[in-house]
């Protein structure tokens, strides 16, 4: 079985072999640079013992030929292992105080003469083909037709001078030994924290606990290791937390009500909970474990079409289901990553409940106001009988019928506002929507206050473009405006301006203003002004009429269209509206 190398060897050998490999390099440059110097040091000796020669020779007109123990004595002052050859141009050997020249043959093409004949001078160590001794030759030419050629034999004593080892390998040595030491210091650190860092994961591996005085060693390697563990730690605290909120989730799903389920992308099933497929059973033709098949199912067809609407503007889609006697609201939310959840709720109770109220509301409207309607009759009848009648028992008879006259008056108008706002609240689909044309119907309402405006000599100031037209309901719009109209009739006081205008328009919605210009009310009463039968007064309130209805309708409708309104006193005095309507209802 093969052994791993472990990461501390490897690291030792690499860098060994690194320096080691640096270290050759340097003392073969090195040692080739004292070769190269020591050997120019020798040919410079060389070259000066040729140029005392031939000065010599020149100087005493001595013929190398002719004159050979001339020459002889000459090099008696030299070193006594020295070779003299004197060569012609054309490669003659002339001398040569060690080989008979009559026994050597044309030195042309020996190297150092050819190197001569290039560069003035030339170098050489080889084997003599006259004597088969090894020399260190050199050769310079010279004006006189000649190449003086010296060599010494390149014996034991030459090769140790030349080779010879100096200091610098000893340093460069001894450079290789501290750095191999020091690596090896530092991969023992190095791997301490290594090996500390793999316990620690080989640990957390085998699901053992982290020791409190566990700790890492003082260094880069160290601090990193640390901070891996810190961020383990704060990982596996954000794991236990998201663990916990999960079941919390798991346990809300679980308990809720709601059939609720968690599709991917791809539109396979991530989570449902028990009664998402109690209901889904209900819903489609057949049962079914699978929940995946309600997307092919022609009953959720619209919901597969939202889906797949790449383009849509909402990423929330909901529709109703009528399946065996029970009705059902299915909700779709889409995410940003285009994994959806589907919610599916039963509505039946709740729907029943809210048909039987909505179905007691118009019975009790329609029972009172068949009596209502009667009392009515009687009392204006019996005021124009006893117009005739003596005038204290008439004045008498006319207050207190005109008294509750007026009460049924109120109780009438009480019972519409009551049918309205759970219309409102409860049968939004009985509202018919059409384009609304706001200038037309501030006119109508400003045509039917006519009277009660002149009765308090009050100006209705219309300033709405005749283009702006708005989607919704007639009837509700028009009771938005003719009950701020009426709450500022009557408790604005005398002589006052109503103000509506158009100040503003976006691309979905216009923005209209109301204000008059009357007394207005207290800073701490606007905040409930909207609250169903809420009196700031109660005693003005039942003397000037009214249901105390009015406002609350005034915002029910404005949410029925997806508005909004806001509600200050004006610094001038009076109450100031800025109401937000959608220029078509969604």
């Amino acid at each position: 079985m093969n052994r791993r190398i472990s990461f501390k060897r490897r690291i030792i050998i690499y860098f060994s072999l690194i320096i080691a490999v640096f270290t050759v390099g340097i003392i073969h440059f090195e040692q080739k640079q004292i070769i190269k110097e020591r050997t120019r040091s020798l040919e410079l000796t060389l070259e000066n013992n040729a140029d005392i020669v031939y000065k010599y020779i020149k100087n005493n007109s001595v013929s190398p030929e002719l004159d050979a123990e001339l020459v002889e004595q000459q090099l008696q002052y030299m070193q006594p292992e020295l070779r003299l050859t004197i060569i012609d141009w054309q490669g003659k050997v002339l001398y040569d105080n060690q080989v008979d020249v009559e026994l050597m043959e044309n030195h042309i093409k020996r190297p150092e003469i050819q190197k001569t004949i290039t560069f003035g001078e030339g170098s050489n160590i080889r084997m003599s083909e006259s004597n088969d001794i090894k020399y260190l030759y050199y050769s310079k030419k010279y004006d006189d037709s000649v190449f003086i050629r010296m060599a010494l034999p390149y014996d034991m004593k030459l090769q140790t001078f030349i080779n010879s080892e100096n200091s610098f390998i000893y340093f460069i040595l001894l450079f290789l030994i501290a750095c191999v030491l020091m690596m090896y210091y530092y991969a023992n650190r190095f791997t301490k924290s290594m090996r500390e860092l793999r316990e620690f994961s080989l640990s957390l591996k085998k699901g053992k606990p982290i020791p409190e005085d566990f700790k890492f060693t003082d260094d880069e390697v160290g601090e990193v290791s640390a901070d891996i563990v810190e961020n383990y730690n704060l990982l596996q605290e954000n794991r236990k937390k998201m663990e916990r909120e999960r079941e919390k989730l798991l346990q809300h799903f679980q308990l809720s009500e709601e059939g609720i389920a968690i599709f991917s992308e791809n539109r396979k099933k991530l989570y449902a909970n028990s009664h998402f497929l109690q209901y889904l059973n209900n819903i489609l033709d057949k049962p079914t474990l699978e929940v995946e098949q309600l997307f092919s199912d022609p009953s959720f067809k619209d919901i597969v079409e939202f889906l797949n609407n790449k383009s849509r503007k909402n990423n929330l889609y909901t529709r109703r289901f009528e399946k065996s006697g029970k009705q059902f609201n299915v909700r779709v939310i889409v995410f940003d990553d285009n994994n959806f959840e589907l919610y599916i709720s039963d509505i039946t109770k709740s729907e029943k409940t809210r048909l039987l109220k909505q179905e007691m509301t118009n019975n009790i409207a329609h029972e009172l106001r068949t009596p209502v309607t009667s009392i009515r009759g009687y009392l204006e009848t019996i005021l124009s009988l006893h117009k005739n009648q003596d005038a204290e028992g008439n004045k008498r008879i006319q207050n207190f019928l005109e008294r509750a006259y007026a009460q049924t008056i109120r109780l009438s108008e009480l019972i519409q506002d009551i049918s309205l706002l759970t219309k409102i609240e409860e049968a939004t689909d009985r509202f018919e929507l059409e384009s609304v044309n706001i200038k037309e119907l501030l006119s109508e309402l400003k045509s039917d206050l006519t009277v009660d405006l002149n009765e308090k000599q009050d100006n209705f100031i219309i300033n709405v473009a005749d283009d702006i037209v708005i989607n919704g309901s007639r009837t509700l719009l028009y009771s938005i405006f003719r009950n701020l109209a009426e709450n500022s009739i009557t408790y604005g006081g005398e002589n006052i301006n109503i103000s509506v205008s158009c100040s503003n328009e976006s691309d979905d919605a216009y923005y209209f203003e109301y204000y008059d210009t009357g007394v207005g009310i207290e800073e701490k009463f606007l905040p409930r002004i909207f609250e169903r039968f809420y009196r700031i007064n109660e005693g003005r309130t039942r003397n000037d009429g009214g249901s105390g209805l009015g406002l609350s309708i005034v915002k029910n409708a404005i949410l029925f269209h997806k508005g909004n309104i806001i509600v200050k006193n004006r610094p001038e005095g009076g109450l100031y509206f800025l109401i937000t309507l959608p220029k078509r209802v969604k």
